[in-house]
């Protein structure tokens, strides 16, 4: 968490209209599929998101590809008027179409670089609907969290009930006492790509304090 800032929360309706710029963080690292699913609500989940992050000042930090949500959400936040960061390793520039038109491009020798750019340009983390890779990055922001390397806010849009079956295996887990008690898994579910930003804001007024309870879902 930056120190000596402001930690306003942002409005919570913040696509009405142009919205004070938060001081509060700069940044949301989206995670997200290169492909577009099968289901329409992803794709205007992406786009909601995009909007919600130009409209409030909030620099996007993606994976730097044109296609699928993560094609729709840079391009949102690019024609509301917002800045984006695309973080690409050089082999997948071809095939994942590197968006050309972003604030600032940058590209890495391997994937492991990528995730440690994108992990230090970012205030906060959001899941949209993806692939294996998708998952991979979550999990790895999970586990950082889990093992106290990071404090920063975790959300997972569950748009249309897509991480549902996930956050199964994550109850599952604890069940079963492989996630115990002091090694909670930690993140916030949100239903709408409406409330990924204001609740983002409100988890990050929190970080380096403790959570209220009821506030995060712990597993």
């Amino acid at each position: 968490m930056r120190k000596g800032r402001s930690r306003t929360p942002l409005p919570k309706h913040v696509n009405g209209g142009p919205q004070p710029k938060s001081e509060a963080f700069d940044s949301i690292c989206v995670y997200c599929g290169s492909g577009l699913g099968d289901n329409p609500a992803y794709a205007e989940a992406a786009r909601t998101l995009g909007r919600a992050l130009a409209l409030n000042g909030i620099r996007l930090v993606y994976g730097g590809g044109g296609l699928g949500l993560m094609g729709e959400v840079a391009k949102a936040t690019l024609e509301a008027g917002g800045k984006v960061t695309g973080i690409i390793p050089s082999f997948l520039v071809e095939r994942e179409h590197m968006l050309r038109d972003v604030t600032d491009l940058l590209v890495t020798s391997d994937m492991h670089q990528r995730k440690k750019m994108m992990f230090e340009r970012s205030d906060a983390f959001v899941a949209l609907p993806g692939g294996i890779g998708t998952l991979e990055e979550l999990v790895e922001q999970l586990t950082w969290a889990q093992l106290g390397q990071h404090a920063k806010p975790i959300v997972v849009a569950n748009i249309a009930g897509f991480w549902t079956p996930f956050l199964g295996l994550l109850e599952h887990m604890r069940g079963q006492a492989f996630i115990r008690r002091g090694l909670e898994v930690r993140l916030n579910v949100v239903e709408d790509a409406n409330d990924i930003v204001p609740r983002v804001a409100a988890l990050y007024e929190q970080t380096g304090a403790e959570v209220a309870p009821g506030a995060l879902a712990k597993f």
